[in-house]
């Protein structure tokens, strides 16, 4: 089953960095987080990646083909879309880099990529700034159980800021342990039954807006819940906590059997 990556947001919150580079360049130690998405991938068996370029998709290009031109080679190459074989000593993988252009929407992306490959297949589909040691096996099986037309990962975020209770203008009680929250959240990792592209009407809808909002409505939109680790990269302090976790050789997200 071939992986997804959305990689194609401007990153707003990251400040100055946005400025130069995608999202998924962003380096967590020496590699950006998008090599460790991926290697997570193949450490359970996965190696055909579809990247969903966009905004700075020349960060994402000349890092494959330019700072790792030893471990990549290039299969094919047209306009919108190079195909490569990248292997190094830890993985070995084929990765189609499509430009869906500055402007789509997360589902047309998805659309724009699938379309440009000639896929007829379901496929797995994540953010390119997130990570989670979620078992991707387990969550296929949970999907095909279900019957669903798109599963999507639910996870439970730790809150960012202290929790105040508040009686009559007077704290109560603060409590700043960052415990997660009793909510479920969107998690990014999903799987796509191919007959929920149809909802995909044009290259600006948002996948996360219309398609799974009408998924919902005939009841085929199912949650895998995952209570490991995850978190995402949205923000500088996002970037220096991923780092201190690296620094510390803990690879929280690292998926382990």
């Amino acid at each position: 089953m071939k992986i997804f990556i959305l990689c194609g947001g401007f990153g707003t919150r990251l400040d100055h960095e946005s400025k130069f580079i995608a999202k998924p360049m962003v380096r967590i130690g020496k590699e950006p987080i998008l090599y460790h998405l991926v290697e997570n991938f193949y450490i359970q068996g996965f190696d055909e990646f579809v990247l969903c370029l966009g905004y700075k998709a020349e960060s994402i290009i000349n890092y494959f083909t330019k700072e790792k031109s030893k471990q990549t080679k290039i299969l094919q190459k047209t306009k919108n879309h190079i195909k490569i074989l990248f292997k190094n000593n830890k993985i070995k993988i084929k990765v189609s880099l499509i430009d869906t252009g500055i402007k789509s929407g997360t589902g047309g992306r998805i659309k724009i990529a699938y379309k440009t490959l000639k896929l007829d297949e379901d496929f797995l589909m994540t953010y390119g700034d997130g990570l989670s040691n979620i078992s991707i096996k387990k969550l296929i099986k949970f999907h095909y159980k279900n019957n669903s037309l798109v599963t999507m990962t639910a996870v439970k975020p730790k809150q960012r800021y202290g929790i105040l209770e508040i009686k009559k203008n007077r704290v109560n009680f603060f409590d700043n342990s960052k415990k997660k929250v009793d909510v479920y959240i969107n998690g990014g990792f999903h799987v796509i039954d191919k007959l929920s592209l149809k909802y995909i009407k044009n290259k600006k809808i948002f996948w996360e807006k219309e398609p799974i909002s009408k998924i919902l409505k005939i009841n085929k939109l199912y949650a895998f819940k995952h209570d490991g680790f995850w978190k995402s990269l949205d923000t500088q302090k996002d970037k220096v906590d991923f780092n201190k976790i690296y620094r510390q050789k803990k690879l929280n997200w690292r998926f382990k059997n």
